[in-house]
């Protein structure tokens, strides 16, 4: 075993990686369920695509957790400490509130499930601040890139629960014990937060509010001065702009194609499986040698060239009828979308991880997830409007001109020769 392998093989085979899994799963779940088992239940109902596409505005919580997330660095819990207590009632509240819409129509009850899923991301949001901060406590900057990887890894598996089991049992059981169902796999995440150790910290508990406010901002500020910060933050924003607008109505594309529930299950999300698992893997192995930074760079190509098979399917469709021709499409589409946002999405978490300082981990990687998740809740609610006059064709591929702007950005923020290794650079 040559010495770059024995290094990898040390990092990726650590109980760290395997805590990586189970934050992974436990935080996409009910994001994927927001974002792909609703849509698809509310378009089965005969829901119109424009309510559909603005339920992205029920997601507002991903974007503004950064305001609430000082409490979750001042504050703990009795008994299981200041990020597993946090976690354990996150987790708890979201395996009560997500059967609940099976209790839920549609047609009738359009604003109560309105109201249910901005709950449902409340809570899924405050978790991710925790589980983002847990796991940036537990990994050297050696393993941010792999670590990272594999929770991106387990974040998109969560996804096939909720886009492809749930659809699949959705056309043979009601969709109460869908939900039901579905619910039942937050328990993972759930027994991981009783087993697992409270992390070391890198620095002590604020000792106020204020400082758990103030501090987190004011370090990053100085830290880089106002401009380069300005550019790093414009950076997580455009980033995953592209690719985010383009997979938003992603289930009712498919349906709007001529795909049944089953074959979206079946076919369109596992064909994204294994790209999207090889794709992270791969590419947190890669991160160890090419650094975050060209990581970014050829990563983000693929992610860009991805968006374009939306458009490639969208050319001759809808299709009356289903043969395997057009099965062999959706599943080439799914899986290279899968290996380049998979890709994309692995080098960008670790970018953030490593923006981070260990002393404001909640806070700050709150701050910046929250931007990045800026297009997926504002700029997503506008995209049933936009696919209603420009058709799905013209919307992809103005996602794709939408992607290239963040690119832009990595000259100034992630150069290809600049070394990555030191976190607080």
């Amino acid at each position: 075993m040559t010495e770059s392998h024995r290094r990898w093989h040390e990092v990726l085979f650590t109980r760290r990686m395997l805590i990586c899994v189970f934050t992974g799963f436990s935080s996409g779940l009910p994001l994927y369920l927001l974002l792909q088992l609703v849509p698809a239940w509310l378009r089965t109902e005969q829901v119109d695509l424009k309510a559909i596409g603005a339920f992205s505005l029920i997601q507002f919580p991903y974007t503004w957790k950064f305001i609430w997330s000082p409490l979750l660095d001042r504050f703990s819990l009795p008994l299981l400490g200041r990020r597993r207590g946090w976690m354990l009632l996150a987790q708890l509240a979201l395996l009560i509130a997500i059967p609940l819409f099976g209790t839920l129509q549609p047609r009738l009850d359009l604003w109560t499930i309105a109201w249910l899923a901005a709950a449902v991301a409340f809570f899924s949001a405050s978790q991710d601040i925790v589980l983002d901060a847990y796991r940036r406590e537990i990994l050297s900057d050696e393993e941010l890139g792999i670590g990272n990887s594999v929770h991106v890894n387990a974040y998109r598996i969560a996804g096939l629960v909720p886009g492809s089991l749930s659809l699949i049992l959705a056309d043979h059981l009601p969709w109460s014990s869908v939900f039901a169902i579905t619910a039942l796999f937050m328990l993972p995440g759930l027994i991981m937060t009783l087993l697992v150790a409270e992390p070391k910290l890198a620095a002590a508990t604020p000792r106020t509010l204020r400082a758990a406010v103030v501090e987190p901002f004011h370090e990053f500020i100085t830290r880089r001065g106002w401009r380069p910060a300005l550019l790093v933050l414009a950076f997580i924003f455009l980033y995953k702009l592209g690719d985010s607008m383009a997979t938003a109505l992603a289930t009712p594309f498919y349906l709007d194609m001529g795909f049944s529930k089953s074959q979206i299950g079946l076919v369109a999300k596992n064909a994204g499986l294994w790209p999207a698992v090889i794709g992270a893997l791969l590419g947190g192995i890669w991160m160890i040698r090419l650094g975050i930074n060209r990581a970014l760079w050829l990563f983000g190509v693929v992610q860009v060239v991805s968006i374009l098979g939306f458009a490639w399917l969208s050319l001759n469709g809808p299709y009356t009828q289903i043969d395997a021709g057009h099965l062999t499409m959706l599943a080439l589409v799914i899986g290279f979308e899968a290996l380049g946002v998979g890709l994309g999405t692995a080098a960008f978490t670790a970018y953030i991880a490593r923006t981070t300082h260990p002393a404001y981990t909640a806070t700050q990687f709150a701050l910046f997830t929250s931007l990045a998740a800026v297009p997926r809740t504002l700029i997503n609610a506008s995209t049933g409007y936009i696919v209603a006059h420009s058709g799905w064709l013209n919307f992809f591929l103005l996602c794709t001109l939408l992607a290239l702007p963040g690119m832009a950005l990595l000259l100034k923020v992630a150069p290809w020769n600049e070394p990555t290794h030191n976190s607080q650079s």
